[in-house]
């Protein structure tokens, strides 16, 4: 069964062993701090705050109300939210975006395309904990060398950037030399993957694609009622459209007048984070392959009390 681990800062407060995964337009804090009020780790894109000095607003926004809401809950807290810092050459924001990080002293990091030691030093200078999102042993291994607390095994059917290892795989390796925190990510959306990630070694299930289908995500309606109604068969793995390999919705690639099954492939990382860029990612619509599992779009509490309750089903069946 599952090895109980000592966790560091702000994960030692999470109620329940969920972070829901930063989405790229759609996190916003309407849906972070729903999500950390219900016990999972709330999580957004320092990019989604446009224009940058957004930023501060936002974080303002989401202490505070996190702040009043366990002063008035001390029985029953929520837990810590997380912001997202993309760590790629092509953020001309990353240097100002974790100065109000580090302003408002942002309980978890996540860094993604690219370890930086300078960032995790940001984080850890008010005590701050930086977890980093890896495709493989390789790139997990120079995480940690650079001062990452924990991993986010980004694996098979993850939705947006994803990696191509099974998750049984890849955490067993992570863990023949890592006993730090780990988040599992790839196409979790039920209660009991959430167990299953637990039981593989994980500390935590890393939950993004059911959340596009909740009432506070900002995505669009023809979004989310493409998440509700594809399944695994509907999803593609491409580098077409950043150069970095990615699940995606076919059916909005063929509204982008595209045919998912002749993509071109890219030979380099072209990201574009901009204005501009942003409407890209619109269009195409990242998603993992764990959409089966999402019936209707819902509030964030209803997709976490569902979460809940399968996962003490799943402990139940297990006992059999």
């Amino acid at each position: 069964m599952t090895v109980k681990r000592t966790l560091p800062g702000a994960l030692a407060k999470v109620p329940f062993p969920v972070i829901a995964a930063p989405l790229f337009i759609i996190s916003n804090p309407e849906s972070v701090i729903a999500q950390c009020i219900c016990g999972v780790v709330g999580s957004m894109p320092a990019l989604n705050a446009r224009p940058s000095s957004q930023l501060s607003d936002w974080l303002a926004q989401i202490t505070e109300t996190l702040d009043a809401y366990n002063r008035a809950h001390p029985e029953r807290p929520a837990a810590p939210f997380a912001i997202n810092q993309i760590v790629h050459k092509s953020n001309d924001r990353l240097e100002h975006d974790m100065q109000e990080c580090v302003r408002y002293k942002v309980p978890i990091i996540i860094t993604s395309l690219g370890a930086r030691a300078d960032i995790n030093a940001a984080s850890h200078s008010y005590g701050g904990v930086v977890l980093h999102d890896v495709i493989n042993d390789t790139f997990a291994k120079k995480a940690v060398e650079k001062g990452a607390d924990g991993l986010i095994a980004v694996a098979a059917g993850a939705g947006g950037h994803a990696g191509v290892k099974s998750p049984f795989a890849f955490i067993q390796e992570l863990r023949q030399w890592f006993s730090g925190p780990i988040a599992l990510s790839g196409a979790i959306a039920n209660g009991g993957a959430v167990l299953a990630a637990q039981a593989m070694g994980a500390d935590f299930a890393y939950v993004g694609s059911a959340f596009i289908a909740t009432h506070e995500a900002r995505a669009s309606e023809e979004y989310k009622a493409c998440v509700v109604n594809s399944s695994s068969d509907d999803i593609v793995y491409t580098n077409a459209f950043t150069g970095v390999n990615g699940n995606y919705l076919a059916p909005s690639i063929r509204l982008a007048g595209l045919d998912p099954e002749n993509l071109p492939a890219k030979d380099k990382i072209d990201m574009d984070f901009s204005s501009s860029g942003a409407k890209a990612w619109r269009d195409i619509w990242g998603s993992g392959q764990g959409i089966g599992a999402i019936r209707g779009v819902v509030s964030a509490q209803e997709l976490i009390e569902r979460l809940k309750r399968e996962y003490e089903e799943a402990k139940e069946r297990i006992k059999l």
